[in-house]
């Protein structure tokens, strides 16, 4: 099959040197060239032995849930958690929610706590952004459940997700590559580069784009950084946005690291991410709500707040309870 660069015809790039995406015998290369973790890997994580798998077994740690409605009430710019990697956003009084998955990913991955509220109540959702298509990222049951009361609502995600999003219902998608720019009136809404990978079933690896998103409007900047390893993009991500107001930053399901090096950063890696970002605040994400990896589910969010009180620097981490708003 021929490389070709692809990219959303109908939406602008945001610079003028970059052409669209990869895509070489029918999958998305990442960074111009192909990356797939041996086999051998997998191999030996899975029958190698935990070397914290007592500590894991003691730690009881999950997030903590605050109840309520109010979040998706409040008008003035605002972010609250759900949980693992999804977010309500309110930006601009538009209204967004970040790869949503409020069920367990398997019956062997169950979710560890609550939503603060029922499905029902978010509606008159605007965008639903999907950052990639792992199951712990793009949940079809969610998504249906929330298309009964969003049936207007419009999914922005990477490149190749149009099949399976209209599968389901969905009317309204827009896909882009890295670097475009979304058709959506009060915000500017881009996706940008991550390191990562994607697989749904056995024969679609990275038939489907992942990526992150910077969501903009006038004084106000957020980075929503998806599933990533640490990688140059962080540093070209800077290059052309100076500067994040709020930067929400993955940092759990990273151990082993001969295992997850290749997809997931460390909380020492987001922490150096959020820095070459020029991030002003932090917020954790991507653990706590499902088991997905060998390190105990306290130590990330240990690792992180350690860092920031050591430095000195606590007022620039917010760790959010599920449920909790934070004004931006």
């Amino acid at each position: 099959m021929k490389n070709e660069y692809r990219y959303n015809a109908d939406l602008s790039f945001i610079r003028d040197n970059v052409k669209g995406n990869l895509y070489a015998n029918g999958q998305y290369i990442s960074n111009d060239k192909m990356e797939k973790l041996p086999a051998s890997r997998l191999l030996k994580w899975i029958t190698s032995f935990n070397p914290q798998k007592k500590e894991k077994k003691k730690d009881l740690f999950k997030p903590e849930v605050i109840r309520n409605i109010d979040f998706l009430n409040t008008k003035t710019n605002n972010i609250t958690w759900l949980g693992h990697s999804s977010f309500f956003f309110r930006v601009n009084n538009t209204t967004i929610l970040t790869d949503p998955i409020f069920n367990n990913i398997t019956p062997f991955l169950k979710r560890k706590h609550d939503l603060p509220c029922e499905i029902k109540d978010f509606n008159n959702i605007d965008y639903i952004l999907l950052s990639h298509g792992h199951r712990d990222h793009l949940d079809i049951s969610t998504l249906k459940k929330l298309l009964a009361f969003n049936p207007t609502v419009t999914i922005l995600c990477p490149l190749g997700f149009e099949k399976i999003l209209k599968n389901i219902g969905v009317k309204n998608i827009q896909e882009a590559a890295w670097w475009q720019r979304y058709d959506t009136p009060n915000l500017d809404i881009t996706l940008l580069p991550a390191k990562h990978w994607n697989r749904r079933f056995i024969n679609d690896f990275n038939t489907t784009l992942w990526g992150s998103f910077a969501i903009q409007h006038t004084d106000t900047s957020i980075y929503f950084a998806g599933d990533t390893a640490y990688s140059s993009h962080f540093k070209e991500i800077n290059e052309y946005f100076n500067a994040f107001d709020v930067c929400l930053m993955p940092i759990g399901a990273y151990k082993p690291r001969y295992m997850m090096k290749w997809a997931h950063i460390s909380p020492q890696e987001a922490i150096e991410a959020f820095q070459v970002l020029n991030g002003k605040t932090f917020i954790p994400m991507h653990y706590g709500t499902f088991d997905l990896s060998d390190e105990p589910p306290s130590e990330p969010i240990k690792i992180v707040r350690d860092y920031f009180s050591n430095h000195q620097i606590s007022n620039a981490i917010k760790v959010l309870k599920v449920g909790e708003l934070f004004e931006v």
